[in-house]
């Protein structure tokens, strides 16, 4: 399989002197093309300042997140917006999408600041609307959509250019459960038929069933990784409670 993120040694610290926060503490773990993981970890475990260092938001103190082979952490201004707008998709609890736009101009904006041929954008976005079931509200505005309806529009406008990693921050946490496993199977589908690569941090084991394997962040560090394989769903959430246990509670 195609190798798609290589975090090594990956070290974050906040502020200076006796006052220093190590957030990150050495973090390394790889992820391949199509693979759909899970981070999950207590608060203050390093999980968000992971993913924020992975996206770009932030910046690491030391180490390497290698995408598609370059490494992001030598990159800066321009080279490093052009990366991220080529490169990554972005999924947030929050759906961040523009009010004043319907759902198909939502999506295609997504298109035109990666300047893709004006020509190209209709075909593009009513291929992924179809993909996620959307087509019926691609002219309604978020307001005259669900809350399911507004992620999945935000999950088609992250991945109508096709990316190479797609970034989801706690994708379900504004979602009813039924919202939330039609998400899910959503991002399966992305995984499974479209090749889509995933990397989302949740603090629900629900959420965290349907991913190929979940990365465990404790204190900064990797605690444990665990694979779902050929387990069926229900198995692979009676494993992740155990681990959670073991973390010391809850992994919000």
């Amino acid at each position: 399989m195609e190798n798609i993120l290589r975090v090594g040694d990956l070290k974050k610290v906040y502020g200076s002197g006796a006052n220093q926060t190590h957030a990150l503490k050495g973090v390394s773990f790889d992820i391949e093309k199509g693979e759909y993981v899970g981070i999950m970890g207590a608060s203050g475990s390093g999980k968000t300042t992971l993913l924020n260092c992975i996206s770009t938001i932030d910046t690491a103190t030391a180490g390497q997140i290698i995408i598609e082979g370059q490494d992001i952490t030598k990159l800066r201004g321009a080279a490093l917006a052009d990366f991220r707008c080529r490169k990554l998709g972005f999924i947030f609890q929050d759906y961040n999408l523009l009010d004043t736009m319907n759902a198909f101009e939502n999506i295609a904006l997504a298109l035109t600041i990666a300047k893709t041929p004006a020509n190209d954008v209709e075909p593009a976005v009513r291929k992924v609307s179809a993909q996620l079931g959307i087509e019926d509200v691609l002219n309604k505005y978020p307001v005259q959509m669900s809350g399911g309806q507004r992620q999945r529009v935000a999950s088609a406008r992250a991945i109508v250019t096709n990316p190479a990693l797609v970034l989801a921050d706690e994708p379900t946490g504004a979602l009813d459960s039924k919202s939330s496993a039609a998400l899910l199977e959503s991002f399966r589908h992305m995984v499974q038929t479209l090749q889509t690569t995933i990397l989302m941090v949740t603090h629900d084991p629900f959420s965290a069933s349907y991913t190929d394997r979940i990365i465990f962040i404790k204190d900064g560090q990797l605690f444990t990784q665990l694979e779902r394989g050929a387990d069926s769903r229900k198995v692979f959430f009676d494993k992740l409670i155990e681990v959670v246990g073991e973390l010391g509670g809850s992994a919000e």
